[in-house]
């Protein structure tokens, strides 16, 4: 197993395993498959030159898994985590836990001191790797997505 950050040409591969995230898990994330598909070229170039990564684990040249970090305006010293996804057949291997380590590790070195992501009511699985890395329930609630029934909870990590 090896993290790689994608960087701008590497469009292809992340719209590749995007796509393939958002036909496993329509319910984990924000965006539909639909929408995703019809991203052009350029934004996807544009998501890959933020100043945060975006990372996949590749092995034997298999894309398995991938999270990215965001930084918004504002507050300065907030990194969201989002696009955590691991492939079927790779899943209980660690890859989610490496993937998060590593973007927490990339939040350290900046001062970043807090770190949040959202996890869909239902998603247990998720929820424990993220408790087991610190991350903590705020009681914060909004939909997955406009018209979706699902909702999403904000997960904080403090400290970073």
């Amino acid at each position: 197993m090896r993290i790689v950050e994608l960087g701008p040409d590497d469009w292809e591969e992340f719209r590749a395993i995007r796509l393939r995230a958002l036909a496993d898990a329509p319910d984990s994330f924000a965006t539909l498959l639909a929408d995703a598909a019809q991203e052009p070229e350029e934004s996807l170039r544009a998501r890959l030159s933020s100043p945060t990564p975006v990372l996949v684990v590749r092995s034997a040249g298999d894309l398995l898994a991938t999270g990215g970090g965001y930084l918004p305006p504002e507050p300065p010293d907030v990194m969201t985590v989002w696009g955590m996804w691991t492939a079927p057949e790779a899943r209980g291997r660690g890859h989610g836990r490496a993937l998060l380590t590593r973007l927490l590790d990339w939040a350290h070195t900046r001062s970043i001191s807090i770190v949040e992501l959202h996890v869909t009511e239902g998603n247990d699985t998720a929820r424990r790797l993220y408790e087991s890395c610190g991350f903590v329930a705020t009681g914060e609630w909004q939909p997955l997505r406009e018209g979706s029934p699902l909702r999403v909870e904000l997960l904080r990590r403090a400290g970073s």
